[in-house]
């Protein structure tokens, strides 16, 4: 009789512990799981955007250094002007740049207009660039989103003695002297800002 008394098995109460213990111990371990994987895609996403940021800087310094102006050449531009969106900068640029063969088939003069410019998509703020060859201009010119999820885009000119917002190579008759480009964007919820410098190397009459 003892013996069949020891193996009479659990009890409800007995059962209901270990499935409130059970339940508990996977939510710790779901919990943990998808915050690895919220902290692996932010992780991500930081990496993709800092890859964007260093991508933008390093054409906006080589566009910059290579910009080309004549006084006597109206087509010739280089424009900065000085914008906001809600209070953050939001700066139009527009310049005149030598550019590298594409290797497409369409007559290229080497000369390309771009300009950047700050555009809102889907409650976002992007940074858009859109080229067209000075002397083989095309009928549509696309725009190109060049970094997404961007706070603010500043572009500053140094005119030899002090920074300004903005310029005119239709006003100021000369290319600045050097120009210090801030983008800053959102990681993790805190804003990032990172600046480049460029000198226009290609100084004309």
């Amino acid at each position: 009789m003892n013996a069949i008394s020891s193996n009479r098995g659990f009890t409800l109460l007995e059962v209901l512990v270990a499935l409130v213990l059970l339940a508990v111990l996977m939510t710790a371990l779901y919990g943990s799981y998808f915050a690895v994987i919220r902290a692996r895609d932010r992780a991500s996403e930081g990496m993709e955007a800092r890859r964007e940021l260093g991508a933008t800087l390093d054409l906006l310094r080589r566009e910059i250094s290579s910009a080309v102006y004549n006084r006597f050449d109206n087509r010739l531009r280089f424009v900065v002007e000085d914008r906001d969106n809600f209070g953050k900068p939001a700066s139009n640029l527009e310049l005149t740049t030598l550019s590298p063969p594409s290797g497409l088939t369409r007559p290229e003069s080497g000369i390309i207009d771009v300009q950047y410019r700050m555009l809102e998509k889907d409650k976002q703020q992007i940074l858009t660039r859109q080229e067209q060859d000075l002397f083989f201009p095309s009928g549509t010119v696309p725009v190109y989103p060049q970094m997404e999820h961007i706070s603010s885009f500043l572009v500053e000119c140094f005119d030899g003695s002090k920074w300004v917002k903005s310029w005119d190579t239709a006003l100021n008759g000369i290319l600045p002297k050097l120009l210090r480009i801030t983008i800053q964007f959102d990681e993790e919820g805190a804003p990032v800002e990172f600046s480049v410098y460029a000198t226009p190397r290609m100084i004309g009459p």
